[in-house]
Order: C-alpha cells, then sequence, then structure tokens
C-alpha cells in the first residue's frame, strides 16, 4: 500500500492541514516528503499518522489484499464466462475503487476494467480506457505490458479487425513461453485463425485450448471450442469430428441449458449434414434451429433461407416457395441484399428457370464474387451455369464457369 498518497488523500479528505496533522508526530516538511514518497518513514510514524486520521494500518493492508483476491476473481469469473459473477465482482471492485490508486494494484485495476468493458461489449467506453491506457503503457510492468496487448487484440476482435488481431496474437505466441499460455489466450487465437479461414490452424490452437478447458472443468468454454472447432471441421471436410462436436454439443448445452446456444449448434449440424448429403437430417436440425430463434433477426433469416432451399432441392416446391417469400420479406425488412437476392433467384427458378439462369448471372453472383461470400455458394451457382450452358451446347461459356471453380486448372 502505498501510504504516503494515501495519508495524503485521507488528511485532504478530512480538511486537515499538514501542521494539523503533523503535530506531536513529525515535522511538516518531513509530512510532505512522506506524502510525496519522496522520503520513506518508519512504522511508527505513519502508524501514528494514520491513527491520527483514524485509519487502522492493519484494516488498509487488509484491504489490499482483498483488492488482490478480487482481481483473480475477476479474471477467473470472465476465463469462466460466468456473465452473474463477472457483475457482482466488478461492483464489489468499484466499492473499494478509491483505495484503488494507493495500492500496487493500480495499473492492473485500469487493466481488469479494460477487459470488463470488452466482456460487456461496452466499445466506445472500452475504447476511452484503452487510450487511457495507453498514456500510461510506459509504466507498466513486463505483465502489464502483456496484458494491454492482448486486450487490444481482444477488442480488434470484436470489431472484425481480424488480421490486426492475428499479428497482436502472433507476436505475443512467439514471445512468451507457450507452455504457459492459457486456454482462453488460445481460444482466442483459433478463433481469429477461423475468423480468416485458416482452418487448419483454428482446429490446432482449439484443440489446445480445449484440453486446457476439459482440465480445468470450464463448462461453457468447452461448448464455446466445441462450435468452433465443429464449424472448422466442417469447412475442411473432416465431418466424423465434426458430427462429434456437434453431438457432444447438443447433448452438453441441453443438460446445462444453454437455450441461446442452442439454435446456432443445431443451425451448425443442419450445415454439416447437408454438407454430407443427408438432406432429410439437414432439414431436421434446421427446423429445430428455427423454432428457437425470434423471427427478426440475421440468423433467422439464415436458417429459414436453408430450409427453404433443402425444400426446393427436394422439389417440394410449394413449402420452398413459402419459405423463400418469408426470406424476401424479411431480407427487405433487415436491409439484407445478399438473401433478398438469392430469394428472389430461387422464387424466379421455380417459375421461369430462364430467366433465373440471367438473374443469376447478372445479379446474384457478380454481389457474391464482390462480397468475397462464402465458396459453397458460389461453387454451387457456378456448376448450375456451367450445366446450363453444357446443355445448350456453349461450351465456352461452361468451361468458363467451370474454371471459376477449379481456380483455372482446365
Amino acid at each position: 500500500m502505498e501510504f504516503g498518497a494515501l495519508i495524503k488523500f485521507y488528511r485532504t479528505q478530512k480538511g486537515m492541514t499538514q501542521t494539523e496533522l503533523a503535530k506531536g508526530i513529525c515535522s511538516v516538511p518531513h509530512l510532505s516528503k512522506i506524502e510525496n514518497n519522496s522520503k520513506e518513514a518508519n512504522e511508527e510514524t505513519i502508524s501514528l499518522l494514520l491513527e491520527r486520521l483514524r485509519i487502522s494500518i492493519e484494516e488498509m493492508e487488509e484491504k489490499e489484499e482483498q483488492i488482490k483476491i478480487l482481481f483473480r476473481e475477476l479474471n477467473g469469473n470472465i476465463n469462466f464466462y460466468l456473465k452473474d459473477e463477472i457483475d457482482e465482482t466488478y461492483q464489489k471492485l468499484k466499492n473499494i475503487e478509491h483505495l484503488i490508486p494507493f495500492s500496487k494494484h493500480f495499473y492492473i485495476c485500469e487493466l481488469y476494467k479494460y477487459r470488463y468493458l470488452l466482456f460487456k461489449g461496452l466499445f466506445e467506453e472500452a475504447a476511452a480506457q484503452r487510450d487511457l491506457l495507453y498514456k500510461q503503457k510506459k509504466n507498466f510492468s513486463q505483465h502489464e505490458n502483456y496484458l494491454f496487448r492482448y486486450y487490444n487484440a481482444i477488442f480488434l476482435i470484436l470489431k472484425g479487425q481480424y488480421k490486426n488481431a492475428d499479428d497482436i496474437l502472433d507476436t505475443l505466441y512467439t514471445e512468451t513461453d507457450h507452455e504457459t499460455t492459457s486456454g482462453e489466450f488460445l481460444y482466442h487465437r483459433a478463433l481469429v485463425k477461423s475468423s480468416l479461414e485458416q482452418t487448419g490452424h483454428a482446429i490446432h490452437f482449439g484443440k489446445m485450448a480445449l484440453q486446457i478447458f476439459m482440465n480445468q472443468h470450464n463448462f461453457l468454454r468447452i461448448l464455446h471450442t466445441l462450435m468452433m472447432l465443429g464449424i472448422n471441421y466442417t469447412q475442411s471436410n473432416i465431418y466424423e469430428e465434426a458430427e462429434g462436436c456437434f453431438q457432444h454439443l447438443i447433448r452438453n448445452a441441453e443438460l446445462l441449458k444453454e437455450e441461446k446456444m442452442l439454435p446456432q449448434i443445431y443451425h451448425n449440424m443442419g450445415f454439416l449434414q447437408n454438407k454430407m448429403k443427408n438432406v432429410k437430417e439437414a432439414l431436421y436440425y434446421y427446423e429445430k434451429s428455427l423454432a428457437l430463434q425470434p423471427n427478426l433477426n440475421q440468423h433467422y433469416l439464415v436458417t429459414l433461407y436453408s430450409i427453404g432451399v433443402i425444400h426446393y432441392s427436394l422439389q417440394s416446391f410449394e413449402k420452398a416457395k413459402e419459405c423463400l417469400q418469408e426470406v424476401n420479406s424479411l431480407s427487405k425488412e433487415l436491409g439484407n441484399k445478399k438473401y433478398r437476392l438469392l430469394a428472389d433467384f430461387y422464387l424466379l427458378h421455380m417459375a421461369t428457370p430462364l430467366k433465373a439462369l440471367k438473374y443469376l448471372e447478372a445479379k446474384v453472383i457478380p454481389f457474391l464474387e464482390e462480397a468475397n461470400e462464402h465458396s459453397d455458394d458460389l461453387t454451387r451457382f457456378y456448376k448450375m451455369l456451367s450445366d446450363h450452358y453444357n446443355e445448350n451446347g456453349m461450351v465456352n461459356e461452361a468451361i468458363k464457369n467451370l474454371n471459376k471453380i477449379t481456380g483455372g486448372l482446365l
């Protein structure tokens, strides 16, 4: 505890002059040096000054230990994703925050405040806290500097700036001892790699994070990591591993009553089954996902579109039309151009196939190419156009679209 600064704080708060506080204990110049931490005082002098201020030195030392414990608790709650407990611990820290500037933990406190604001999604406040910390970073210890850079990477992840976040995490991973890297760090490393579609790296770091979370019995983070692994196994066509992840997720999310995660789990399982050509199983999981979602958001829109396309592939055109008309209407309401174009294409294709293919080539594919959308969607449409041109003897146009699938190797 920085007793000099603490004495000055409480003396000023109580409206005492240095002369009044120092009388009979020490000289005023000596007190001034103590308050400015330019001269160390013996324990007896400190004790007498605090006694006159009606402050217990033992109580202050207990408060410093309490601050240390609360920091550890806050960090643990964030790592275990315990939302209610995080808020409770943060409030306890707020209740004694007037003491933190006099403790040894001032910068750590400000860093954990930054992490808390990021966890809560309070981006403007987090940005202001980041700027405040940046001005103080020259005073950071090595560990504090590590935390500041790591939390900046999390900030960038939340803002969708994955490449910049990856650069920071890559540097930190290189600088630190890999053996002591936390599960949380490895989870964020995997998350960034997944967002950059580097599925091999995402799986590598995800498996490392999963092992640590399993050793810690960190159940929610196990679910989050399994979700990410399942998605990346799916993208890598490692279907057996992906299915295992999603089956484990379904069992445990249902047991833990993680109702917010279940729609996403069911949707991803549906996507996997569709890639495996198990369209009826895909439809089953998509419908389970849809039943748990509110109907005015982007996730509902994506799931409903997926259901419509499956009904189309099964030639259940009335059901497909019903779904895709709702997709069209909802996409306009949500301002989602992609799914409006896709719904328009399939609805047009059920009515006038030739016009639909022209619409696909003129509107849908250029939009998806410019938006750098998932290759699965584009591959399906390139193949559709190639088949159409091939059937009509337009070989050059057919090859042109096939080349887009193969990368020009034909």
